[in-house]
């Protein structure tokens, strides 16, 4: 007979979303079980953000050494290039995933939540099956948190296999590919097109659209499109992937252009990388009585479903499909419980590209606030008149900070930067946005020197109309 296990509160999902909610329940003092079919930490923890950024660190690592090759640079001379090896890279990334996996692991424990390995299915909203290794199990809950999260999105014709990769086969790949084509130029796609670029694989970029990375305005995009022209990386815009085809020299990736057009783009290695999709599939969502939008779980500003006392977070209700997201729904829902007045109602949540150079957006760009009708004053200031970024060879990549403001009474609408090391700068402009800054808090907040921060306030007295070092 299966055991039976009644909770407070079940957790769907190991994700950012999921064991935050799980370890604030436990704080909380609520009984608590989490199931996750994988491991603990989720997509981002496992086999996306934190692989990826590892990654995207060693190749910078790599390409940076190179320079120092022969004559050398600040001083610093390698008379023999480096030699790379992608597996070693893959098993040091594996550790820094193993050692998060473990703190999550312990987290949970000391929150005393209940983990449970295997894959939930509920027959209505409140029960469900797992299959463990132990055996099975059914479990009853007062409240069930969703954080299923999403997976990768295909091509149907273009199935993965050995030669064609997901993101997460991406992340596992122990040999540089000599060709790599990216069908894909977003997020996912430039981060790690980039990095096996810097890496040693001739990349190519195939996307659909007319532009790379349609987040972000075009003016942050200039320096982002001088790396990969400075790289002669080939980016096909209005271009769509056909099917994998063989050739006489191995393999290519059959492309249409906008002008009707065939082509061939040799290839050793295809990355699929076209977005995500929610998790809805394959765990009993459609016995939950649960109203959706779209493709997605439809919820309110709690994070409610329409069935009573079932959430859910994340990626499973939309966007912006960020791990951060996740984390905060998480806590909220927790706190709601256990009886907590609490809404989800960010002023922004900011995004990171890591891509070469970094991107950042928070809010409004001086575009989208123009679109709403608001008149605005907009204020950049360059990282070349930054001491800290150019002392750290950061800054004479065309990268930028810039604030959008209401023109009235110079409340703070929008930050975004373009450069190296920017991502670090994500939770000021965050946190400015939050707190209602205006133009006068941002300027008049003393920065430390030499710091790539100073780089906001100048961007405030730009928009303010005295800037003092540009």
């Amino acid at each position: 007979m299966a055991e039976q296990i009644q909770t407070q509160v079940l957790v769907v999902g190991g994700g950012p979303g999921g064991y935050v909610a799980a370890i604030r329940c436990g704080q909380l003092g609520l009984k608590t079980t989490i199931v996750e079919a994988d491991r603990l930490g989720g997509t981002c923890l496992i086999r996306g953000c934190i692989p990826s950024k590892a990654l995207i660190h060693v190749a910078g690592k790599f390409e940076a050494m190179k320079e120092h090759v022969g004559a050398g640079k600040l001083g610093i001379r390698l008379d023999a290039a480096p030699q790379f090896d992608l597996g070693g890279a893959i098993d040091w990334k594996e550790t820094v995933v193993d050692r998060l996996n473990g703190g999550v692991t312990a987290l949970l424990k000391k929150a005393k939540v209940r983990a449970v390995h295997g894959k939930a299915v509920f027959q209505d909203a409140k029960n469900c099956t797992v299959q463990t290794s132990d055996g099975e199990l059914q479990i009853s809950a007062e409240h069930v948190i969703l954080a299923t999260g999403s997976t990768v999105a295909g091509i149907p014709s273009i199935p993965y296999g050995e030669h064609v990769l997901s993101s997460t086969e991406a992340l596992l790949q122990r040999e540089v590919p000599k060709r790599l084509v990216v069908i894909g130029a977003g997020y996912i796609g430039m981060e790690l097109g980039m990095a096996y670029a810097r890496m040693g694989s001739q990349v190519v970029f195939v996307e659909a659209l007319d532009r790379i990375l349609t987040l972000f305005d075009r003016p942050l995009l200039k320096p982002v499109e001088a790396w990969l022209k400075h790289h002669q990386i080939d980016v096909h815009l209005k271009t769509k992937a056909m099917a994998v085809v063989e050739t006489a020299d191995g393999r290519a990736l059959e492309v249409e252009t906008a002008e009707g057009e065939r082509k061939l783009l040799p290839c050793d290695k295809v990355l699929v990388a076209v977005g995500r999709r929610p998790a809805t599939q394959g765990w009993g969502l459609e016995k939950m009585a649960i109203d959706m939008n779209g493709a997605f779980v439809k919820v309110d500003d709690q994070c409610r479903t329409s069935m009573r006392n079932v959430w859910a977070i994340g990626d499973l209700i939309g966007e912006p499909m960020l791990a951060h997201k996740a984390s905060a729904q998480g806590e909220m829902v927790a706190e709601l419980i256990a009886g907590h007045r609490r809404s989800f109602n960010p002023v922004a949540i900011a995004a990171v590209c890591f891509t070469e150079p970094e991107l950042v957006g928070a809010g409004l760009s001086p575009d989208e606030a123009k679109a709403k009708g608001i008149d605005i004053v907009v204020g950049q200031f360059p990282f070349a008149a930054n001491g800290r970024s150019l002392a750290m060879q950061a800054g004479t990549d065309g990268g930028f900070v810039r604030v959008t403001a209401r023109a009235d009474n110079h409340l703070v609408l929008g930050i975004h930067a373009v450069g190296a090391h920017v991502s670090e700068l994500s939770g000021e402009f965050a946190l400015a946005l939050e707190m209602g800054a205006r133009l006068e808090d941002l300027s008049g907040t003393i920065h430390v020197h030499p710091t790539m921060t100073e780089t906001l306030p100048e961007a405030a007295l730009a928009a303010l109309g005295h800037a003092i070092h540009a």
